[in-house]
């Protein structure tokens, strides 16, 4: 094992990527800035081109830092048969829900088989798709020793969560990475192996241990953010102003974190996550009930939304049937162009459902994206002044909110975008 360690700690090895999305494309550049070798692959051919064409569709990475990892020698390919060449395989493929809010484990077993395929003596795997705790021992490690390889001594195995958060500003190789072997001899080779990826490894006893503390991170923040959601819920019914109790209570210097109130939760982590540590639970015949009230809150948010809009039209005694709305996001947060599992646009269903017209401002999203949702695109240079309510759903620094209120009626806030950004307004309604 020890010369495993030193392998990974001192050498050029190869790292495969299986998966070069959000999370694979950022590690198999930080793998080349690190001096390494490697060898990104998807299924998707077309994707692959893509990506060799130095066209980059992850925000984290640049059109420009894509192309100098190319020029490095990084290469990319739809054919698994090259990782063959790789020391050490990163697992990176999607992990969602099924229909029925199971975990949907057909991307990890796909790349489970791929692996049973190209494993070979002293090779690291890695799996770093969230997943249920267990799942690493579970499905990967028969995939990896079926071929009569030995643990521990030809090969070697671990969980490194992702923790990528599109849009801000840490990028891949700045942010802690926990890894946990199935054993402490490859939790150490795999330790090895992340130091030369990461600026910081924290080491863990288990792979379980480190498969549990993503699902914890993303499961505490599901949970504040329903808190908060159902406060402002309260503070309205109160006639209380829920960003300002918060601003307040923030100023106490311990013991206090701010999570925020909102349309509801989305994007691939806070509303996933939980439901993965959920089903687990479930299946251990353990009740998790802060998970699961925290789910009904967050998923009844987008519908309180548009409660809160339609009442606040109703107000101005106009029916919300046949109303031109003018949504302003539908990103899932803000600055990024990713919409997926938005519940801005859950809001704007429930309002669709009971006859809004709804067209969106959206110039990070982009044209293409709102209307696939079946939405109508707008620009800012666009009149405005036809829209009886304009509602913020996603607060992109981009738009300028002040021209907005001016232009528009009436403005549902439901970001706090206003009070955040000093800007005041008569016709701003808060969530």
């Amino acid at each position: 094992m020890n010369d495993a360690r030193d392998f990974y700690a001192n050498e050029a090895w190869t790292a495969g990527i299986i998966g070069l999305g959000y999370v694979g494309l950022p590690l198999a550049v930080a793998a080349i800035n690190g001096g390494l070798r490697v060898i990104g692959f998807d299924v998707d051919d077309k994707y692959v081109e893509r990506l060799r064409s130095g066209d980059s569709p992850i925000e984290e990475i640049t059109d420009e830092q894509l192309g100098s990892a190319l020029e490095d020698g990084m290469e990319l390919t739809a054919d698994v048969e090259r990782l063959r060449d790789a020391d050490a395989i990163f697992i990176c493929v999607p992990s969602p829900l099924g229909r029925h809010r199971e975990p949907d484990l057909s991307y990890i077993r796909s790349a489970a088989e791929m692996v049973r395929q190209i494993a070979h003596p002293r090779m690291l795997v890695s799996l770093e798709s969230t997943t249920y705790p267990g799942t690493t021992e579970d499905i990967i490690v028969p995939a990896v020793l079926d071929g009569g390889l030995v643990l521990d001594e030809d090969v070697w195995v671990a969980f490194s969560p992702e923790r990528v958060s599109p849009g801000d500003e840490m990028k891949t190789v700045d942010i802690p990475k926990v890894v946990g072997g199935v054993t402490p001899e490859s939790t150490a080779v795999a330790t090895a192996a992340y130091e030369r990826l990461v600026s910081s490894v924290h080491p863990v006893a288990s792979a379980a241990a480190a498969e549990m503390a993503k699902l914890l991170e993303n499961t505490y923040r599901a949970v504040n953010i329903g808190l908060a959601n159902e406060m402002s819920q309260l503070a309205n019914a109160l006639g209380i102003d829920i960003w300002e109790v918060i601003d307040a209570a923030a100023t106490k210097p311990f013991g206090f974190q701010a999570f925020y109130p909102g349309p509801g939760v989305g994007g691939h982590c806070i509303p996933l996550d939980p439901q993965f540590l959920a089903w687990r639970a479930r299946e251990a015949n353990f009740a998790i009930r802060f998970i699961d009230l925290a789910e009904q809150i967050n998923i009844g948010q987008p519908i309180y939304t548009a409660n809160r809009i339609a009442s606040m039209i109703n107000e101005q005694r106009l029916p919300v049937y046949g109303t031109e709305i003018l949504a302003v996001g539908i990103a899932y947060k803000p600055n990024i162009a990713d919409d997926r599992e938005s519940a801005s646009i859950d809001v704007l269903r429930e309002l669709e459902a009971h006859g809004a017209i709804i067209s969106v401002l959206d110039p990070v999203v982009g044209s293409e994206r709102i209307e696939h949702h079946g939405f109508k695109a707008v620009s800012a240079d666009d009149d405005l002044s036809r829209f009886a309510v304009a509602v913020i759903l996603t607060d992109h620094d981009v738009v300028d909110y002040a021209v907005l209120a001016t232009a528009v009626p009436m403005v549902f806030d439901a970001k706090g975008t206003y009070r955040r950004r000093g800007i005041a307004a008569d016709n701003v309604v808060a969530l």
